[in-house]
């Protein structure tokens, strides 16, 4: 006579008292998140006196653009373009 494996599961009689028991610890261990933020990330967050400084210049830049008052210097724009793409080595 043969048997063939008809795909039947084995029974694990303790399987499920072993899930109850897992599922109370979960339960039991409830765990809360936390934030440390260090001095020095409170200090990297506080903005830097060139951040602010870029600011007030942005500002500046943006009341001449809106007052029509905003010229642009076509030599010094062209002669800082070259010295971007073409640095001094």
């Amino acid at each position: 006579m043969k048997i063939t494996n008809n795909n039947v599961q084995p029974v694990n009689p303790y399987k499920a008292n072993q899930v109850k028991s897992e599922k109370v610890k979960h339960e039991n261990s409830v765990q809360t998140d936390r934030l440390e933020i260090s001095n020095e990330a409170k200090k990297l967050s506080e903005p830097s006196p060139i951040t602010t400084q870029r600011n007030e210049k942005v500002s500046a830049l943006k009341a001449q653009i809106q007052a029509g008052t905003y010229k642009v210097d076509a030599e010094q724009l062209a002669s800082d373009l070259i010295g971007y793409y073409q640095p001094k080595l």
